[in-house]
C-alpha cells in the first residue's frame, strides 16, 4: 500500500515548520501516492510557508498562553475547544492513517484528536528542552523521536527514537560553486563575509547589535548578509549598502551558508541543526525569552563540544566586542569549531524520523 494519507501539523515558528516540511517531502519520496494534509494556527507563518512548499493546510483558531493577563489569555479556553472540534472535523474528514506532530500551538489539538481515535501518531522535538505541547501528548503517541540525547527526562523512554532534527534537503549539499553565490548576493570573494541569522521571526536584540556594531564591522573588513527579520525590514532596510545586504527573510539561505565564513545566530533547535550540517564557525545569542531557556541549553550542548561560542544577551555590551574579534584574528580557532560543529551533524535525521513512521504504518496496516 502506497497510498497513505497522512497528517501534520506544527507550526508558529520555522523551527517547527520546516522539520514538518522536510518530514512530508521524504514521505512523499517514498510514497508518491500519498496525500498530505498540515494542519497549523491560523494567522501565524505556517499559512504562508506550507502552500509555498506545494502542500494543502487547514487553520486553528490557536494561540499559547501569554505571560501575563492579557485578554488573549482570557480566550485560551475557548480557543481551545473550539480547536479541538475543528481538529475532530479535520481528522474525521480526512481519515489520516498516521499523524506526526512537530511542536506549536496546532500539534496539540490534533494529535490528541488523533491518538484517541486509535490512528498512529509520531512527535517530533526538536529542543534539548521538551515543548509543553509535546510534553502533554508524550503519554498517547507511539513514538517520540528527537535531537539530543538525555530526553528521557521528559518522556517514556521506550518511546523515544534519538534522531536528530530535519533540515532543508537544500543544506545536505551546499553549492560548490561559491561564485554564484557571491553574484546572488552581488558581493565581493576577496572580503570575509558575516551572515546574521536572529531566527525566522527576527531578534530585537540582535539587530540592535548589528546596528551599534557596522563600524567595527568595517574596521574588521567584513561584508554582511544580515537577515533581520520581516517585522524589523522596515526600521533597518536603510542600513543596506555596498558592503551590506539586508534581508527580511532569506529564501536561499544555502547561497548565505556558501558564503559565509562567520555566523551570528539565535540558538532555535532548527537554527542550531542547520549549523551542523553547514559546519561553519558560529557565535549563538540565546533569545532568554524562550520556555525554560531552552535556546542556551541548545546553545551549551555544542559550547562543551568546542563546536561553538556562545554569548548571553546581558553580555553583549561588555564582552560581544573582544569575543568576536579574537574569533576574526584567529584563523585556527574558526578552522576548529567548523570542523566540530561539523561532527555533530545528521544528515540523515529526516530519513531515520520516516523509517520509524513508516515501520508504525507497516505494522498497523501491513
Amino acid at each position: 500500500m502506497d497510498s497513505y494519507r497522512i497528517i501534520l501539523s506544527g507550526g508558529g515558528t520555522g523551527g517547527h515548520i520546516y522539520p514538518a516540511i522536510a518530514i512530508a517531502n521524504e514521505c512523499k519520496r517514498r510514497f508518491p501516492k500519498a496525500q498530505i494534509l498540515f494542519v497549523g494556527a491560523k494567522d501565524r507563518m505556517e499559512m504562508e510557508k506550507v502552500p509555498q512548499a506545494g502542500y494543502e493546510i487547514k487553520g486553528l483558531w490557536i494561540s499559547g498562553l501569554q505571560r501575563k493577563l492579557t485578554f488573549r489569555n482570557l480566550l485560551f479556553p475557548l480557543k481551545v475547544i473550539s480547536s479541538l472540534i475543528r481538529a475532530r472535523n479535520i481528522v474525521k474528514g480526512f481519515k489520516p492513517h498516521v499523524a506526526i506532530g512537530t511542536g506549536g500551538f496546532a500539534s496539540g489539538p490534533v494529535l490528541r484528536v488523533a491518538s484517541g481515535m486509535g490512528i498512529p501518531c509520531v512527535l517530533q522535538e526538536q529542543n534539548s528542552y521538551a515543548g509543553i505541547t509535546n510534553k502533554l501528548l508524550a503519554g498517547k503517541v507511539d513514538r517520540i523521536c528527537v535531537a539530543y540525547s538525555g530526553m528521557e527526562k521528559f518522556f517514556p523512554k521506550e518511546k523515544i527514537i534519538l534522531t536528530g532534527n530535519p533540515v532543508r534537503s537544500s543544506l545536505v549539499n551546499l553549492p560548490e560553486d561559491s561564485g554564484a553565490s557571491y553574484q546572488y548576493f552581488d558581493l565581493k570573494p576577496d572580503k570575509k563575509t558575516l551572515l546574521i541569522l536572529g531566527g525566522s521571526l527576527g531578534s530585537r536584540r540582535i539587530n540592535e547589535l548589528i546596528e551599534g556594531q557596522i563600524s567595527f564591522f568595517q574596521e574588521l573588513g567584513l561584508q554582511l548578509v544580515w537577515q533581520c527579520g520581516s517585522i524589523y525590514f522596515e526600521q533597518y532596510k536603510h542600513l543596506a549598502s555596498d558592503t551590506i545586504r539586508v534581508y527580511g527573510y532569506l529564501n536561499e539561505m544555502e547561497h548565505a551558508y556558501r558564503i559565509a565564513d562567520m555566523i551570528i545566530s539565535r540558538s532555535g533547535a532548527g537554527s542550531v541543526s542547520e549549523l551542523c550540517m553547514v559546519g561553519k564557525p558560529v557565535l549563538f545569542i540565546p533569545s532568554p525569552n524562550v520556555a525554560e531557556d531552552h535556546q542556551t541549553k541548545n546553545a551549551m550542548a555544542l559550547v562543551e563540544e568546542k563546536a561553538a561560542v556562545m554569548l548571553a544577551e546581558k553580555d553583549l555590551d561588555a564582552e560581544f566586542r573582544t569575543v568576536f574579534g579574537q574569533l576574526m584574528d584567529s584563523g585556527s580557532s574558526r578552522e576548529e569549531l567548523s570542523r566540530n560543529i561539523k561532527k555533530l551533524a545528521r544528515p540523515q535525521a529526516t530519513e531515520d524520523i520516516v523509517d520509524e513512521i513508516v515501520e508504525l504504518l507497516n505494522r498497523r496496516y501491513g
